[in-house]
């Protein structure tokens, strides 16, 4: 595990610029790669994450960028946050303009299409391997547990907007919280 004083500027430039250039998907997808690099160098512990990825979707803008200031941030302040930003972007920057400049004429091709189709399969993996590992976790009580599951229902199969969800397991959470400290 590397000390955070001994992370140099170029070290944590690099690391951010893999995960960017190995990441298939974005946001979501990159949660997986993004968490075995920063909590095996122990840059972010494993029971720190989930808060990290709590506080990155909180923020307004893109998942992965979010991730790459606030661990950019807590590794070597404003500096490292820009430094890991531009890391993480760079790649995926540089892929797209790529994939503008020569393959959109080629868009319509079947090769083309069979290529992304094939690819969709893999991203959801990617996906879930991480929010199943948060949830197992993070949820250590039943009720944490069916909330969880509660909420997922609610979402996926209800439509209904995350907003209201987080309104109504914030209140159940503190007052079962409550419940279980005046015990």
């Amino acid at each position: 595990m590397e000390k955070e004083e001994q992370i140099s500027l170029w070290r944590l430039f690099l690391v951010m610029l893999k995960i960017g250039a190995f990441t298939i998907g974005g946001g979501y997808a990159m949660i997986l790669i993004i968490q075995k690099e920063v909590t095996s160098r122990g840059w972010i512990s494993d029971k720190d994450f989930p808060d990290l990825i709590a506080l990155s979707q909180a923020a307004p803008g893109l998942l992965a960028v979010n991730i790459s200031i606030f661990t950019g941030y807590r590794l070597r302040g404003a500096l490292g946050a820009v430094i890991a930003t531009i890391g993480s972007c760079v790649a995926p920057f540089l892929i797209i303009l790529l994939i503008a400049l020569f393959f959109s004429n080629y868009a319509d091709e079947p090769i083309v299409q069979r290529v992304f189709a094939g690819m969709r399969p893999a991203v959801v993996a990617l996906i879930a391997v991480p929010m199943i590992r948060m949830v197992q976790g993070s949820c250590k009580k039943w009720w944490q547990f069916a909330l969880t599951a509660a909420a997922l229902c609610l979402v996926a199969f209800l439509k209904v907007s995350p907003i209201y969800i987080l309104v109504v397991v914030i209140t159940v959470s503190l007052a079962v919280s409550y419940y279980f400290n005046k015990r």
